[in-house]
């Protein structure tokens, strides 16, 4: 699985590279594993991080971080529409995980996250000491 670090470097560039993984998580189910695709985008205030996971709702996803390591996990939603019974889809069924390495920037303990339609929403804030801060200059 392919893991990204995302850190912020001092000339505003962002740097891609291989994240370690704190262990490999063992299957306990025979299903495909897909990828989440993901957009990353960087406020005032820190990162926003979009992920594509159709079929998942806020009871069928999971995210943990681990010695600064963000998994994001979520098992699709297989039930039947009230439509009635599929005859083609456009994507198979599976579960998805995907890993990120948080910077020392981002407040782990304030990270929120909102699902709705299979879209996953994390809002990871950057710590007090990382934000900007603007020094007031008094005349005289």
């Amino acid at each position: 699985m392919s893991n990204i670090e995302v850190k912020k470097e001092a000339n505003q560039t962002m740097e891609k590279a291989e994240a370690q993984t704190p262990g490999q998580m063992e299957r306990t189910h025979e299903r495909m594993v897909f990828i989440p695709r993901t957009d990353i985008y960087e406020t005032a205030d820190g990162l926003v991080l979009v992920a594509d996971m159709p079929g998942v709702d806020e009871n069928s996803v999971d995210i943990n971080v681990e010695r600064r390591v963000l998994t994001i996990t979520g098992q699709m939603n297989t039930k039947e529409s009230a439509l009635g019974r599929a005859m083609y889809t456009e994507y198979e069924t599976g579960d998805y995980e995907r890993s990120f390495t948080l910077a020392e920037e981002v407040d782990a303990e304030h990270i929120a996250a909102t699902v709705k339609n299979g879209v996953l929403r994390l809002i990871l804030p950057k710590s007090e000491k990382a934000k900007p801060k603007k020094i007031a200059v008094k005349a005289g």
